[in-house]
């Protein structure tokens, strides 16, 4: 039996996988960035390692993928974060269409084709707005932790509107919000709109067909990924694990390109 590796190294977290020959995913590991990006994709490739029982030496190659893949000393190759994620999401889903992928410092959407090759893509990395940051300071404004914003926004009775697209001029609206003694919970639903009309904005400029796959921290905002669904009219799949498709797809690629 063979194994491959897959390391994708973001603005805040550091992904790793390690496959079979089958494909099939034997562990996994996901780790804070931090600040040296290097450092945090070799202790997420030692994390994915150890959950599937395997050493260094029992992995035929590693490819890497993401803002710092170039960083990444384990790795023998590397690929784009678009081509990873339409890679590692067709094996997950073969009738996927359409990728969202909503990461720490960017977002995109993904048009993709037969065999999971990238027809076309949009991606806003020049703005935090619609991202994990744009959630993770409007968590902090709310005193609330990021992981739990989904819920507060599930106890929302009253529709409020955050207008500005802006992550600074988003926090002043929440706090204005606040000091108005607007309840938290309307305001957590209130920003996990405005992130959905803004990643639906992206989506729409690609083209939405076929099924309709979320990636990414952001995928596990249960709240953002249900307005979605309803601002699109259509489901939107969240793989078990979203924030690993990207590490998927380069170990994907680790395994077919080479033999």
């Amino acid at each position: 039996m063979r194994f491959w590796g897959g390391i994708d190294v973001g603005s805040l977290s550091a992904d790793a996988v390690i496959i079979d020959e089958e494909g099939r995913l034997l562990g996994h590991a996901i780790l804070p960035t931090g600040r040296d990006s290097r450092e945090a994709g070799s202790r997420a490739y030692a994390g994915a390692l150890e959950a599937a029982g395997l050493t260094p030496g029992d992995v035929v190659r590693v490819y890497s993928t993401g803002y710092s893949r170039a960083r990444v000393r384990e790795a023998e190759g590397a690929k784009t974060e678009i081509a990873c994620h339409a890679r590692g999401a067709h094996a997950l889903y073969p009738d996927v269409g359409t990728i969202i992928d909503i990461g720490g410092q960017d977002s995109k959407a993904i048009q993709v084709g037969k065999g999971g090759r990238v027809l076309n893509f949009v991606m806003n990395d020049k703005c935090a707005a619609g991202t994990g940051r744009f959630l993770e300071v409007m968590a902090g404004a709310l005193e609330t932790p990021l992981d739990h914003l989904d819920e507060l926004a599930a106890q929302s009775t009253e529709t409020l509107t955050i207008s500005s697209i802006c992550t600074v001029f988003a926090e002043s609206e929440v706090v204005s919000l606040i000091s108005q003694g607007k309840k938290p919970a309307d305001i957590a639903m209130a920003v996990s709109r405005a992130i959905a009309r803004r990643t639906v904005g992206l989506a729409t400029r690609v083209g939405v067909s076929g099924r309709v796959v979320m990636t990414g921290g952001v995928a596990k905002n249960r709240a953002v990924v249900d307005l979605l669904a309803e601002i699109l009219g259509a489901p939107v799949d969240v793989p078990d694990e979203p924030q690993i498709v990207g590490a998927l797809g380069a170990a994907l690629f680790a395994r077919d390109e080479r033999g």
